[in-house]
């Protein structure tokens, strides 16, 4: 194979200004992109925030107005796909010249997703991959992605693919992933706790691949001064502390974790490690047991509302 040099970007939205975030991301993707970077990973719900200490006026039985109003604005800077915001992140990735793997909020008719958008270094939209369970409260404002969108690329830099925040402790998520053949596992997320880096560790170790995580650094001044976080107004708050890596196939620490502020971490990957690390344990190979075990994955789209003409039986 061949030594892909990759980037995480650790930084902040411009929370709820699709506008000045799409144009953030631009330069952000160009500063890594000078620094040598093919494949770029952005943190999840990137454009344009994931709503840290929100609670959307949401009680058992009860919604306040001011909730409301939170949601119709977090739903007035989602990305529509396809539209505007996407050809803006393929201008991105085509102008730097890399694969661009990036966290967006994805609005779709009334309902908005957590979704994770591929580009080519030619600004081609490759696909997207919806989070399949939102967790805890972000289930108050997102829907539940289905297995039609869970797609591992084959690029010339290597099969690239992504699992959002905590579906990485979906076991079967996971072994899907694996199953693919994924070389570079890219794990955008919100979870910036010490407990995030062991999981990434596990997961490179468990699929012998590379895994790419990154995580907003957002501080309270980066939000709207009418932004009602849980965690206070003190401009100085931080409400994601980062914590982004790069991890190698064996488990090794190749950049990170970050915890300081906004950055950019790099790595070469030789991605011949890949079949090295698998001489000893390939869990969809040499060391599963499908006499005993195995999995099934339903990947057609789930549709609420299917049309018949009456002639179909």
């Amino acid at each position: 194979m061949s030594i892909v040099r990759a980037a995480v970007i650790q930084d902040s939205p411009v929370v709820f200004n699709r506008k000045a975030t799409l144009e953030k991301v631009h330069s952000l993707v160009n500063q890594a992109a000078r620094e040598g970077a093919r494949l770029v990973v952005m943190p999840e719900a990137f454009v344009s925030a994931y709503p840290s200490g929100l609670d959307f006026g949401a009680r058992v039985g009860s919604r306040t107005p001011e909730g409301r109003e939170d949601f119709r604005r977090y739903y007035e800077s989602a990305v529509d796909l396809p539209g505007p915001a996407c050809e803006a992140l393929g201008k991105a990735a085509r102008d730097a010249r890399v694969f661009l793997v990036i966290g967006v909020i994805e609005r779709d008719g009334g309902t908005l997703y957590c979704t994770v958008l591929f580009f080519s270094p030619d600004g081609g939209f490759m696909g997207k991959h919806r989070k399949l369970m939102p967790t805890a409260m972000e289930r108050l404002v997102w829907g539940f992605g289905d297995g039609s969108t869970l797609p591992v690329f084959d690029t010339p830099i290597g099969k690239i693919g992504s699992v959002i925040c905590w579906e990485n402790y979906m076991p079967m998520l996971r072994m899907h992933m694996f199953a693919q053949g994924i070389h570079l596992y890219c794990a955008p997320t919100a979870d910036s706790r010490d407990t995030w880096l062991p999981s990434m560790r596990h997961i490179a170790l468990e699929g012998r691949c590379f895994v790419l995580s990154c995580c907003q650094y957002l501080t309270r001044a980066d939000c709207p001064e009418d932004y009602a976080a849980a965690q206070g107004n003190d401009p100085a708050t931080v409400l994601m502390r980062g914590g982004s890596c790069i991890i190698g196939p064996l488990g090794q620490i190749l950049a990170g974790p970050n915890f300081e502020g906004p950055c950019i971490l790099t790595a070469d990957l030789d991605l011949d490690e890949i079949p090295r690390s698998k001489y000893d344990f390939d869990v969809v190979g040499h060391y599963s047991r499908p006499d005993i075990f195995r999995l099934y994955v339903n990947t057609r789209p789930t549709q609420p509302v299917v049309v018949s003409s009456g002639d179909d039986g």
